[in-house]
């Protein structure tokens, strides 16, 4: 079935179920998807609740997903667009609201926000494209857009744009890495920008105190090195606008 294609709402939830094999490497028979999978509950209750809601059903909506809200510990909009094969890993304290948008193949672990910064109506939620990963306890804040395959660290407040094919870590967020491959988003690999920067500034420091005692200290030679690796480390940060 091709993605264009509307399905209808058994066909969503034929599909729902079958998404956990393709995104956990643990499951290891469908017995398990009823009763260890809350995300899986998650998703199936948003596509009832979000037929329901715009069909006018706005308060049987509503009592449908604070009922799920309290047994998957989610909480999402019934109002909200969750696209197709959105997997919801654990489940455990992700909030979606109302005018969030989440596109196909979507990776979402536990924690994750996609909030809003505004009391206006309107569009106040995140728009997340195709194939992005969100880390653990990942903030999406406003109406901003995560541009497809782009990858967000665990933790990581994000209140700008994120262009395409980009890993964004930290708080605010920055991209450090352009041209994502398909992999997920391993965690273990993305560098402590925070760690980074003391590291520059103890270091700085260090130099300014030989220098002041020691008059022969070559803080030429230091300055230049460290400002090397300042540079590089500078670079991982910029981030292209044109992209």
């Amino acid at each position: 079935m091709k993605n264009g294609e509307k399905l209808s709402l058994w066909q969503q939830i034929k599909e729902d179920f079958s998404v956990p094999k393709l995104n956990d490497p643990v499951l290891e028979s469908n017995f398990e998807i009823f009763f260890n999978y809350p995300g899986v509950w998650a998703i199936i209750n948003h596509r009832i609740a979000n037929r329901l809601y715009y069909k006018g059903f706005k308060k049987l909506a509503r009592v449908l997903t604070g009922i799920c809200s309290i047994c998957t510990k989610t909480d999402i909009h019934p109002a909200a667009t969750i696209g197709r094969r959105v997997f919801i890993d654990h489940a455990i304290g992700v909030v979606i609201g109302s005018t969030a948008i989440v596109e196909d193949d979507v990776l979402i672990y536990q924690g994750v926000t996609l909030g809003g910064v505004s009391l206006n109506k309107g569009k106040r939620h995140p728009t997340v494209k195709s194939n992005v990963v969100l880390g653990s306890g990942a903030k999406v804040l406003g109406n901003i857009t995560i541009g497809a395959n782009s990858k967000i660290g665990a933790n990581s407040v994000v209140v700008v744009d994120v262009p395409e094919n980009s890993t964004a870590v930290g708080v605010p967020a920055r991209i450090i890495k352009k041209d994502n491959s398909k992999d997920k988003l391993a965690h273990n690999e993305l560098p402590d920008i925070n760690k980074e920067m003391f590291k520059y500034l103890i270091e700085r420091i260090s130099i300014l105190e030989s220098n002041v005692k020691n008059e022969n200290c070559n803080i030429n030679e230091k300055n230049e090195v460290l400002e090397k690796e300042y540079q590089s480390f500078i670079e991982t940060l910029k981030t292209n606008k044109k992209g």
